[in-house]
Formats: C-alpha cells, sequence, structure tokens
C-alpha cells in the first residue's frame, strides 16, 4: 500500500478505528486487534464458539479451502444458499442447528481475511459482535490499563468491483464494544463509532439498514434476528496459532 502519514496510523491514541484489510494495515501493528463483521462473520463465530467449536478462519472457499479443512480433520463452511439442514454455513442461524461439528473451516472475504492479516502482522486478535461485546470489552480493559494498544477493526462489505463498501452494521459493533470499554483514550474515528452505537435504534435499525435488508430478502432473516441479540454471548473469541476458541474466562490470568 502508498506510503501513509503517521497522522493517518492514529499512533496517537491507544485505541483506534479503522475500516477492512487495507485500513487495518493501516492502524496496525497494535497490540490486540478486534475484528468486527456483524453479518455474518464474528456473529457465526461467537455462536460457534459458544457451542465449544474451533474455528479455523479462511480467506477464500476454493479448492484449497476444502484441502486445508480435510488437513485439519474440520467441517468446511458452505455459502449461504448451499446450505442444507445440519450443514453449517457462513450463517449463524444455521450454525445454531448443526450437529456432530467440532471442528469448523469459516471462509469469509471479509472477516476472515482480516483476521488472518492482522494475526500476521503480530497482533492478538479477537472477534466481537453485538452478541458479545460486553464480554470483549471486559476482556480488553485490564490489558488497555496495562498499556496495551488496541486497533479495532470494522470489517465492512465488498461492492461488486471489490472495491470496499462501509457497512454501518459493523460500525455499530464496533461502537458497541468501545462503548462498553468505557476509556478517554480513543481516536476521534473510534469515539465517532461509540457514539453512533449510542446513538442506533437497535435492533430495529439492524433489519432495517442495507447489510439487514439485504439478508432478509434473501431468506435469511433469521441470521439478522440472531445479529440482534446484543449481549446474549459471554465468549471471547480468541485467535491461537491458526483458529479461534474461546479465551479463559478469567482475562487476568490469561496474558497477550
Amino acid at each position: 500500500m502508498a506510503t501513509l502519514d503517521e497522522q493517518h496510523r492514529q499512533h496517537a491514541y491507544r485505541v483506534r478505528l479503522d475500516w477492512g484489510p487495507v485500513g487495518a494495515e493501516a492502524i496496525g501493528p497494535a497490540d490486540i486487534a478486534v475484528v468486527v463483521d456483524v453479518l455474518s462473520f464474528t456473529t457465526t463465530l461467537t455462536v460457534a464458539v459458544e457451542r465449544g467449536i474451533e474455528v479455523f478462519p479462511f480467506r477464500w472457499r476454493d479448492g484449497q479451502a476444502e484441502a486445508y479443512a480435510r488437513e485439519r480433520d474440520a467441517v468446511l463452511a458452505v455459502q449461504r444458499q448451499d446450505a442444507v439442514p445440519g450443514r453449517p454455513s457462513l450463517s449463524p442461524a444455521s450454525l445454531r442447528e448443526a450437529d456432530g461439528v467440532r471442528r469448523l473451516v469459516l471462509p469469509s472475504p471479509n472477516g476472515s481475511t482480516i483476521s488472518s492479516l492482522l494475526a500476521e502482522s503480530g497482533s492478538t486478535v479477537v472477534g466481537a459482535s453485538l452478541r458479545n461485546r460486553t464480554a470483549v470489552a471486559r476482556w480488553l480493559a485490564p490489558r488497555l490499563a496495562e498499556g496495551a494498544s488496541i486497533a479495532v477493526v470494522a470489517s465492512g462489505e465488498r461492492w461488486p468491483d471489490g472495491t470496499l463498501r462501509p457497512a454501518v452494521e459493523d460500525l455499530w459493533g464496533a461502537g458497541a464494544v468501545l462503548d462498553a470499554l468505557v476509556t478517554d483514550d480513543l481516536s476521534p474515528e473510534a469515539a465517532m463509532a461509540r457514539d453512533a452505537f449510542r446513538a442506533a435504534d437497535l435492533p430495529v435499525a439492524l433489519h432495517a439498514c442495507a447489510g439487514g435488508r439485504e439478508l432478509i430478502a434473501k431468506g435469511y432473516a433469521e441470521d439478522v434476528v440472531v445479529a440482534s441479540e446484543v449481549d446474549s454471548a459471554s465468549v471471547v473469541p480468541l485467535l491461537r496459532d491458526e483458529s479461534f476458541r474461546a479465551a479463559p474466562a478469567d482475562p487476568v490470568t490469561d496474558r497477550c
């Protein structure tokens, strides 16, 4: 990517926010990175980890993903439109119905891709959504108090030409974590996300926004319902090595 001025990196603040893979690189490196992809990677991730499923993020669903899943004795999530009862997909509602899944490869061009990029940069990566926003904030708080830098990355979506489409649901999801974190050491970008969450009429707004309406129109209204379950989950998906698993409950004893 092009050389950035230091100001664009938000390094004057310990809690930063930016969008997509390029934004993740711009505000890094950070000690901890929080990936937010409300519709639906990180929402699906919370559902999986709640159920004790180990999740392997993968950038694209292709022949390489199939081989990757076989090597790890894992189930490869199918696309939403290919899901059948009992077979997991990126749909969080479908994952609630899946049986016998211990390990899951979850491809996503947004959330999975960003998680992998951030892990490669050396950051400790956690997944956040509206469902587990307070649990993530509680996990972050003692680390922030000890001086850790935190990069919150709103994943966004892609336009047909591959460029970033900022998605308001990810702005709200990022802001939800920042609202629960309760700190003044926010970049203006991070503070804006926090304020956007506070102003949002959830869950109504999640159903009414472009991303929610798109899923509803395609027949996945239940996915929007699951994504709008604010503070319903207590898990913190933590990326260790190559997979997400639940972080230990006591944040003081689990150091980055």
